[in-house]
């Protein structure tokens, strides 16, 4: 789902990094000028520091808390990968493997990847035999079924929606916290469980990979406190968890390898530090001394470090920077003016300056314009560029439409992420030549999407990114531009708050579509036509560059989790390094 400094100082990193190709170029194919490859590329698909030692501590360093870390909230990419690869197992996985490798589906806790019946509407699961959690108990069918029926609570919010996009009889469904159940998941005994789905689904098997499928003991059940100590089914369990502030994990003794093919849990002991300024992370781990040669960062390098890291060898040696497969967009609330006015919407899309928000998250190195909502993985390896417009904008076509629109002045507001505020500053900076002053409201990115999700709270303009959960455009456009999706409160995707019967008429259609390659086509062929209805505009496509310590081994950027590390293999070249 979802995932800046100066523009000065960017701007001389372009310079320093002699990368002369503009925002909308390929940068694995490096500078039309200079002919140069991407240095932030050099480590595509590579594992870094070879094979890790079993034992000692890992580190993690981040500026912020976890969005969420309960199996029926948790739908933020990074967060996704922590809670499915260390604290809980799903029915479905990915294997654990860098590049294209890495999208293959894999067993967990059931035996296979799921038996489709009843012409794709009903599946059925087999868990394995042994697996237990953390008390030594056995998991069952039914708390995956309790965990699924969880992620419909009012209060739970945040959460993935395809359970109740999904299965058959959910609507109006409010959860099981007063005692009601779904009729559409059956539990027949212990080891099996039956879903029922309201139309057919060929890739059910990738949606029980997402969190919502982890199990979850209705005896553990502890409403929105969940989130502070989600009882465990996987491989690290939680010894203490200081919200803001530090995260300690350590073995569960009761998970058994021989029923895990994916996950190798190498070290002792994770730590997550929390709060610290992102470059104060990036500086420690370059520097690389003591303790913090056995750390990774949680969240991307910021832009203003690469030049401490491109230029030298040894650490670039220790950069991952995979392409992230998202799409970030402005979002233009549209349920209120001046942004339910299709002429101004459309005047955005030609008044933003990419180039300029390419060149405050990094540069080339790190950005390439966006020209489509769906991501190139989705779109045959290359973005549709269905509106041509320069990748500077044209200031002159924006004030036309808004002119016609009669509002040739606006004042706006922006929220961003706190990391985010040199790339709202450049969306302000090329708004402002078209006569659209912008408000910019900076938030915490732990509380940023709760306060963007709420109605009540949004602004008019918000600065989010949407990933595939799986290589499928029904995982992205159904759930940032169908108005069936809006919530009051945990609104997630739909930042827009789009509501259009045309795309939501085609979205139905599409779903109902039985041959995948006509699906696939009939998703790019729609985002061009929601594209003319700018609901937002896309803005940057964005590699996900993360530092990682000198003793770390195993690392590397999984394709499905936007380029972040894969806790389930990452470990220590030598544990009698670390500390903790």
């Amino acid at each position: 789902m979802t995932k800046r400094t100066q523009l000065a100082l960017a701007t001389a990193l372009v310079a320093a990094l002699a990368l002369g190709a503009s925002g909308c170029s390929d940068p694995k194919k490096g500078s039309t000028g200079a002919g140069a490859s991407n240095p932030a590329a050099a480590n595509d698909g590579k594992v870094l520091g070879g094979t890790p030692v079993k034992g000692g501590t890992l580190t993690v360093l981040s500026n912020q808390d976890f969005a969420h870390l309960d199996p029926a909230r948790n739908w933020v990419m990074p967060a996704m990968d922590f809670g499915t690869r260390l604290l809980y197992r799903t029915l479905v996985t990915f294997k654990a493997e860098p590049g294209k490798a890495g999208s293959e589906l894999v067993p967990d806790l059931a035996t296979d990847l799921g038996t489709p019946s009843n012409g794709g509407k009903t599946w059925t699961f087999t868990l394995k035999e042994g697996v237990k959690y953390e008390d030594g108990t056995p998991i069952k069918a039914q708390d995956v079924k309790y965990n699924v029926e969880r992620s419909f609570a009012p209060d739970l919010t945040g959460g993935p929606d395809y359970a109740a996009q999904y299965l058959a009889g959910a609507e109006g469904y409010k959860g099981p916290l007063q005692g009601q159940h779904l009729d559409s998941v059956k539990t027949p005994d212990d080891r099996t469980i039956v879903f029922e789905l309201k139309r057919p689904v060929a890739e059910f098997s990738a949606t029980a990979t997402l969190p919502t499928f982890a199990p979850v003991p209705q005896s553990q059940e502890k409403g929105t406190q969940y989130d502070a100590r989600p009882f465990s089914s996987g491989p690290y369990k939680i010894e203490s968890y200081d919200r803001d502030k530090k995260l300690v994990l350590v073995r569960n003794e009761h998970w058994d390898p021989k029923t895990d093919t994916v996950r190798k849990a190498y070290p002792d002991k994770f730590v997550v530090v929390m709060g610290l300024k992102g470059g104060q992370i990036d500086d420690r781990i370059i520097a690389g001394e003591g303790a913090d040669a056995s750390t990774v960062q949680y969240m991307d390098m910021r832009p203003e470090s690469a030049p401490k890291v491109l230029p030298k060898q040894d650490v670039k040696a220790r950069l991952l920077a995979e392409s992230q497969g998202c799409t970030e967009m402005l979002s233009l609330n549209n349920s209120r003016a001046p942004f339910n006015d299709p002429k101004v919407r459309e005047a955005m899309q030609y008044a933003v300056d990419k180039e300029a928000v390419v060149t405050a998250g990094g540069g080339p190195a790190l950005n390439e314009v966006a020209t489509a909502y769906l991501p190139p993985a989705l779109s045959g390896g290359k973005q549709a560029d269905t509106l041509k417009i320069a990748p500077a904008g044209d200031p002159a076509k924006a004030k036309e439409l808004l002119k016609a629109a009669g509002k040739e002045t606006l004042k706006v507001s922006l929220a961003v992420s706190t990391g985010d505020k040199g790339k709202a500053e450049a969306i302000q900076q090329g708004l402002s030549r078209v006569g659209i002053e912008v408000v910019i409201d900076t938030i915490d990115p732990g509380a940023y999407y709760d306060v963007i999700g709420d109605l009540s709270t949004t602004p008019d303009m918000t600065l989010s990114g949407w990933c595939p959960d799986y290589p499928s455009g029904s995982t992205w456009i159904p759930f940032v531009f169908d108005g069936r999706t809006i919530k009051e409160k945990g609104n997630q995707g739909n930042n827009s708050q789009f509501r259009d019967e045309a795309t939501i008429k085609r979205i139905d259609e599409i779903n109902a579509m039985a041959d995948a390659k006509q699906a696939n086509q009939a998703w790019i062929d729609l985002d061009a036509e929601i594209m003319k209805k700018s609901p937002a505009v896309p803005v940057l496509l964005e590699r996900k560059p993360l530092l990682v310590g000198p003793n770390i081994a195993g690392a590397y950027g999984h394709p499905v989790w936007t380029g972040t590390i894969d806790y389930g293999t990452v470990g220590l070249k030598d544990p009698a390094k670390s500390q903790g």
